[in-house]
């Protein structure tokens, strides 16, 4: 699809290709299915998929409940167990994310959860030759990092970068990150 779309917007070149969580998974798919068009890959805070070392499952449950988008004080409550790294010492902070927060939409939030199900990039990572940039949080309760030390392991032009801080470092540390990103990015 993204492949698709860039071209409908006649762009035909190659792109640097940053995927967070959920969508580190679709910036995988995007670099194994169009390595021509990738030229560079940033994957933070995320997994190879359904073959990984899961989150406790605790945790787990909970970000799969709608619950926590929908409930401000069980959000406050829960937060900083989900996301770790700052939340845990910053209260202030769930209250600003709870309110910028949105609801999963009806089926499409099921959709989602669905299709991460049979999922995996583990079985051709070793296939990919973009070079890569695995950022990860060292206090990640969603997605241990020893995940992202597969992913770095497994890439074979692949660096990793551990944050400290939990799944939300890129919003969180932000005038760290950009930095180490762009850098990345500019390398010839």
């Amino acid at each position: 699809m993204a492949d698709k779309l860039l071209s409908l917007l006649g762009y035909d070149g190659q792109v640097d290709v940053l995927g967070v969580s959920w969508g580190g998974a679709l910036a995988q798919q995007f670099a194994h299915l169009y390595p021509d068009r990738c030229r560079r890959l940033i994957l933070a805070a995320t997994s190879p998929g359904v073959i990984m070392v899961p989150g406790n499952l605790s945790v787990l449950t909970k970000l799969i409940g709608p619950r926590r988008y929908t409930d401000a004080q069980y959000l406050q409550k829960i937060g900083a167990n989900i996301y770790g790294g700052a939340f845990r010492h910053d209260p202030a902070l769930m209250e600003e994310h709870s309110r910028h927060i949105q609801p999963p939409r009806g089926r499409r939030y099921v959709y989602q959860l669905l299709a991460a199900w049979g999922w995996t990039s583990l079985l051709w990572l070793g296939g990919l030759r973009q070079p890569t940039l695995v950022m990860h949080g060292s206090d990640d309760p969603i997605v241990p990092l020893i995940n992202a030390k597969i992913l770095a392991a497994r890439i074979p032009n692949a660096k990793l970068h551990v944050i400290d801080d939990g799944h939300l470092f890129l919003v969180e540390r932000a005038k760290d990150v950009a930095p180490v990103a762009r850098r990345f990015l500019r390398k010839e």
